[in-house]
């Protein structure tokens, strides 16, 4: 589509969004595509970063990084670069005209993404802080040799291709659920007789666990193995197998490739089967033991190293029997780090980001706050959708996020949400 649109000469450009309502001249920077003659984007020498947002708001992906976009943005202009934010989300902070040197409102996809570069002509671009829809593009970018600032497209891949990072665990000797790849129904029922039931079932490259599933029968398999094919066509479907009454538990780190900074751990209230953004979760971890604190501290440093990690690493762990697995790895902002920088009032996208520029880790002289716990509580809007099961489990269903401070861990709210996991476990 695009090349055609080259050869017949048809060309996007773009017009000044007119914020004045023509009483005088408009002089916001805020411009969207059209296909005329005149190109109102005139495009200066300076240097230039482009930060991707995440498009519309939508469950597994909304405010939260919105967030990591918005303190991005503001720490490449610190570092002296024109930001250029291109999203399409009128509700989002991103999207105010006064936060970017340049915001195109512009949908997250790339043939509108490449016109923009081809008229901006930026050092490179961001996708860590937009999500699993910035991520996404990393491989267009690489196709097309624009620079993505920060992890480059070989260690974005490698995290996102799981039998490729399962490998590098392997070479670690770093523990990870028995899992395997499958192009159809049969292929699945054979690899569940290896792998053994209970089996998360996922298609690869989805948001908020969209189709994930845990089944315990080859019936229940075989049924979601043919639905995912059917709404996934040509995508890889994963078989892991469920380790059943095992604790969830995450960390945040930045890493510029050499040395990494843990920005935080937090423990799911719930155990593991339940969507990271569903859950309840506390920072730091609350339960678990030096042992397993000491080994998901040394699986982040390792993987974060491996992976060639420039700017932020999400990891997710199932602990069972003081054995910490790793579940995933997402080189990029996770909805955690805006909940992580708030709790303990520090700008680690700020960090983060200037890390991606150039900067070192041992450059920045972290002093989170440090007291107490916070709670991050999942927000949930059944009212607008009354059809939706109130049932949780991996694909994610929860619109937001709060936070709840406690001093210590004989707060009554604590309390309540920690028996429920407990009655949960013992059943």
């Amino acid at each position: 589509m695009f090349n055609r649109r080259r050869e017949l000469n048809i060309n996007r450009v773009y017009k000044l969004v007119d914020t004045c309502a023509a009483e005088f001249e408009a002089k916001t920077p805020y411009y969207y595509s059209t296909f005329e003659d005149e190109n109102e984007s005139i495009a200066s020498e300076k240097k230039k970063i482009v930060v991707l947002g995440s498009g519309p708001n939508r469950i597994g992906q909304g405010i939260e990084f919105d967030y990591s976009c918005v303190h991005g943005v503001l720490a490449a202009k610190e570092l002296g670069y024109e930001t250029i934010m291109i999203n399409c989300n009128p509700e989002t902070v991103s999207t105010d005209f006064n936060v970017a040197d340049k915001l195109y409102f512009e949908p997250v996809f790339w043939e509108h993404i490449y016109d923009i570069i081809l008229n901006e002509k930026p050092e490179g671009v961001i996708v860590q802080l937009g999500g699993q829809t910035a991520l996404k593009l990393a491989e267009k970018l690489e196709r097309y040799g624009i620079k993505i600032i920060g992890t480059d497209y070989k260690s974005l891949d490698l995290a996102e291709d799981r039998g490729s990072f399962s490998n590098l665990l392997k070479e670690y000797n770093i523990p990870y659920p028995k899992f395997g790849v499958i192009e159809d129904a049969e292929q699945a029922v054979e690899l569940s007789k290896e792998l053994g039931f209970p089996l998360l079932v996922r298609p690869s490259y989805v948001l908020g666990g969209q189709n994930m599933k845990i089944v315990i029968n080859e019936k229940d398999l075989e049924e979601h193995v043919v639905n995912l094919l059917k709404d996934h066509p040509g995508n890889q479907v994963l078989l892991d197998h469920f380790l059943e009454n095992a604790i969830e538990a995450e960390s945040d780190s930045i890493c510029d490739g050499t040395d990494n900074y843990i920005i935080g751990m937090m423990e799911h209230i719930e155990p593991a089967g339940i969507h990271s953004g569903d859950s309840y979760a506390v920072l730091p971890p609350f339960d678990l033991s030096d042992n397993v604190i000491k080994q998901m501290e040394q699986h982040t440093k390792t993987i974060a190293i491996a992976l060639k990690t420039v700017g932020l690493l999400n990891i997710q762990f199932a602990i069972k029997d003081e054995v910490v697995y790793i579940i995933e790895a997402n080189p990029r902002a996770s909805r955690t780090v805006p909940f992580i920088a708030k709790a303990y009032d520090e700008p680690y996208v700020n960090y983060a980001t200037k890390v991606m520029l150039g900067a070192k880790v041992k450059d920045f002289k972290f002093s989170p706050r440090k007291k107490g716990y916070a709670i991050k509580i999942p927000v949930f809007s059944y009212e607008k959708f009354p059809e939706v099961t109130k049932e949780l489990g991996p694909e994610m269903k929860s619109t937001g996020e709060a936070i709840y401070f406690i001093d210590d861990l004989t707060d009554e709210f604590f309390h309540t949400i920690y028996s429920e996991r407990n009655l949960y476990l013992s059943k």
